[in-house]
């Protein structure tokens, strides 16, 4: 991969990751002292909450995920690093025009889908002008897999300026329960089938004896045939199929680890691909155990729910995410310090989220009461978000440096 194109995937990703992260440390220092609310107006909790999300779902989220389509699809030369570099600058100029309209109050209010208005439409263009620079500028010929993949990605602008639109859902569902055991199966087999293809993507190298497509393949093809086969629409979490369904998932356990295994990895990547996969587990159990009959009850809508996301994003997402931009091509790998104060803060911060949503099942009230258990829970959270930050800070400046193997590239 060109060393300038993936030094520019690498500036954009941890860029959009230290923004998300400084906003939610704003956030939750404003859910300890909500008097800030007032010295802020209007820029309160509620017009932060959209940047912070999408700052992670949409920059530190896609953009490595843009960067293994540069690799796989982009040739090395001078021309095609000028277009995903100017490619890049597009989709951080959508995503930023996207946070100003959200400070000033213009969202539907459907989360994850907040375009409205000039956003909804620049957003969809820098989809559309990414695909338009991996079609013109790709390697060729493609091979037929490459191209259905293009033929997929160009649906992807389009029907998410659809879906945006107000009139396809609703933002509140009043018909909906919450999520059933076929849409967390199906949801978490599009993550599955992602991480399938990476490797792919990347170009990795397959270790010699191994042969990992055929077995990930059938395994998806069965789960799939599960997925397809359970109810779906308003299913509840009593029902027998809906926790089958969802069990299949353990089987991914080692699945996904004996596959991430048999590539190879570029020196520096270990760690990051363990701590991802030990965030996958705790992903798949928690998950099971968030969605059984009594348990689920209990903790729908608690904070238990927000660590739940912080376990996807901050751990699993976060940390593949590393390995992908390390193996896009020779780069600084963070400090280890940084490594281990990014994973031992959102542990110990989901760990605290999941224990404040347990205790919020017996009591909802205390959420409402100053000193008392959940500032001190808030406190601390507030203190591993600043660690955090710092350490997501310090894989910027790290990584966003050329280092000579970019140079003799």
């Amino acid at each position: 991969m060109n060393p300038l194109v993936s030094k520019a995937v690498r500036r954009h990703s941890l860029a959009w990751l230290v923004a998300a992260n400084g906003v939610g440390v704003l956030l939750a220092a404003l859910l300890i002292w909500p008097d800030l609310n007032d010295l802020l107006a209007p820029l309160t909790y509620g017009r932060w909450i959209p940047l912070h999300l999408n700052g992670h779902l949409y920059g530190w989220g896609a953009l490595p995920l843009v960067g293994a389509l540069f690799k796989f699809y982009l040739p090395e030369d001078a021309s095609s690093a000028h277009g995903a570099r100017f490619a890049l600058w597009v989709w951080s100029g959508a995503l930023l025009y996207g946070c100003l309209t959200w400070l000033a109050g213009h969202t539907s209010g459907k989360i994850f889908l907040d375009w409205q208005g000039g956003a909804r439409w620049g957003w969809s263009f820098a989809l559309f002008f990414l695909w338009l620079i991996l079609f013109r500028q790709a390697r060729r010929p493609l091979s037929r897999s490459a191209q259905g993949l293009l033929g997929l990605l160009l649906l992807i602008p389009f029907l998410l300026y659809w879906v945006a639109g107000a009139t396809v859902y609703p933002a509140i569902n009043p018909h909906s329960g919450g999520a059933t055991g076929a849409s967390l199966l199906g949801s978490t087999l599009g993550v599955v089938a992602m991480f399938g293809a990476l490797p792919w993507l990347l170009r990795l190298e397959v270790k010699a004896g191994q042969r990992p497509w055929r077995i990930y393949l059938a395994a998806f093809a069965l789960t799939s045939s599960v997925y397809a086969g359970i109810g779906h629409g308003a299913a509840s979490h009593h029902r027998p199929d809906q926790i089958i369904g969802l069990s299949c998932l353990l089987a991914w356990i080692p699945l996904v680890w004996s596959y991430a295994r048999a590539f190879k990895w570029r020196p520096g990547s270990g760690r990051w691909l363990t701590a991802a996969f030990c965030w996958w587990v705790l992903l798949v159990i928690t998950g099971l155990l968030i969605f059984l009959p009594e348990i689920s009850e209990r903790l729908k809508f608690t904070n238990a729910l927000v660590a739940h996301s912080h376990l996807a994003m901050a751990g699993l997402i976060t940390s593949f995410h590393l390995v992908i931009l390390l193996n896009l091509a020779p780069a600084r790998s963070p400090q280890v310090w940084s490594f281990w104060a990014w994973q031992l803060g959102c542990l110990l911060q989901v760990a605290l989220l999941f224990w404040l949503g347990w205790q919020e099942g017996l009591d909802p009230a205390i959420l409402y009461l100053r000193g008392g258990l959940t500032d001190w829970v808030y406190g601390l959270r507030l203190i591993i978000g600043l660690v955090m930050f710092v350490s997501s800070f310090v894989w910027l400046t790290d990584m966003g440096r050329t280092i000579d193997a970019d140079q003799n590239h």
